[in-house]
């Protein structure tokens, strides 16, 4: 049966590293570029791996979080988050398919501009942003969005030389063809410690992709900066680097390159993973712990979804941090290598409502961007803001 056969193809991908077929032109799983260079052969460049170099020292089982200040106010239904070299924030809009730049010292809001072709629609719009790994040298943004034929990865370069609302070039479209819906649309974005572009996609209200091979919702997908396969993937030719997933809003990466995602689910476990090339995480057959298919990959740690329905992570001071929206609470997962060393603990519990994004600020600390603007939540004067957090 379809559904299957992603789990025996992608076990089998990630022991032999087998070459796999790419879609054709245009059509989902393409890197459809309106400028720039035509589709090569695929990079070569390894895959950071799952399993630990070492054994780090284990992070301390209590944890604390105090909310050092609030960063700036007012913000519309904010999403995607990244971080500049010098420290500020670029945060996306869903609703409005803007892009803001705060001042990461004053919180003082300058508008970029808006990306073209943002159809947003229920949980679509504009959602992950990155910036380049060489943003010294191209000044890239790169930006997850919905349009009205599906979602897709477009850069575009930032010039802040400009005037507020007309700094951001065109955008050039470099992977089109990913699947949308009314929810379930993935959209977190980041680049990975090997300089590799990865995306969380979802599977749109139908599991069935999750677990189809030549779909790619429900899936974690790592391409080059210009949405090409990467050879160390577990398919040479496909983007795909690990199936099985129901919407995956979180990447982060460890202290030892090893990646983590939080995924969403249905109506018992939410999930944290540790993500394996060619890994099958188990969605539809499997949620939480148990069920499935023994061959699927089991989380970490596990939720009740109405105390977490995770969305963004970060990972600091040995642990991974995770924003919970319908949970409405930050939780601090402690970690020892790729084990739990104590139970999550959870912090700030209803005290700013719906919490999407969090990111490291640089200096061993958190920014918490909250969604009570998201037509789910119930916004108060000066949502949505986001939170300088100290933490231990």
């Amino acid at each position: 049966m379809p559904r299957r056969t992603a789990t025996a193809a992608l076990t089998a991908a990630a022991l032999l590293l087998a070459a796999g077929c790419s879609s054709g032109d245009g059509g989902p799983g393409t890197a459809g570029k309106s400028t720039g260079p035509s589709r090569g052969a695929p990079s070569s460049t390894s895959a950071p791996s799952a399993e630990p170099h070492k054994t780090p020292p284990a992070a301390p089982a209590k944890g604390s979080v105090r909310v050092a200040a609030t960063l700036t106010t007012g913000l519309d239904s904010p999403w995607g988050v990244a971080v500049l070299p010098g420290g500020d924030l670029l945060v996306a809009s869903r609703d409005t398919g803007k892009i803001v730049k705060v001042d990461a010292e004053s919180g003082k809001k300058t508008e970029l501009g808006s990306v073209p072709g943002v159809a947003a629609d229920g949980e679509g719009g504009l959602l992950g942003l990155a910036v380049s790994s060489t943003f010294g040298a191209d000044h890239m943004v790169y930006a997850y969005f919905t349009t009205v034929s599906d979602n897709r990865i477009a850069r575009m370069v930032y010039n802040d030389k400009r005037e507020p609302g007309d700094q951001l070039g065109a955008p050039d479209t470099v992977f089109r063809g990913l699947p949308k819906g009314h929810i379930h649309n993935g959209g977190r974005i980041a680049f990975g410690p090997d300089k590799m572009l990865y995306a969380g996609t979802g599977e749109t209200g139908d599991g069935e992709q999750a677990q189809d091979e030549d779909a790619l919702g429900g899936k974690i997908l790592r391409m080059t900066p210009d949405g090409e396969p990467v050879h160390g993937n577990p398919s040479a030719d496909s983007v795909v680097y690990s199936a099985g997933h129901r919407n995956v809003q979180g990447l982060a990466w460890d202290a030892e390159d090893r990646l983590w995602a939080s995924e969403f689910g249905q109506d018992t476990w939410d999930e944290l993973n540790l993500i394996r090339p060619g890994g099958n995480y188990g969605w539809p057959d499997a949620e939480g712990k148990s069920g499935g298919d023994s061959s699927f990959v089991r989380p970490v740690e596990q939720w009740r979804t109405a105390d977490a329905s995770p969305s963004g992570i970060a990972y600091a001071k040995g642990s991974v941090w995770m924003a919970g929206l319908r949970g409405e609470r930050l939780w601090r997962i402690p970690l020892r290598g790729t084990k739990p060393v104590a139970k999550p603990q959870a912090f700030l519990t209803g005290k700013y409502g719906r919490l999407r994004t969090v990111v490291p600020t640089g200096d061993g600390g958190l920014w918490l961007v909250t969604s009570e603007t998201d037509k789910r939540g119930t916004p108060e004067k000066g949502d949505d803001r986001i939170l300088r957090l100290k933490i231990t």
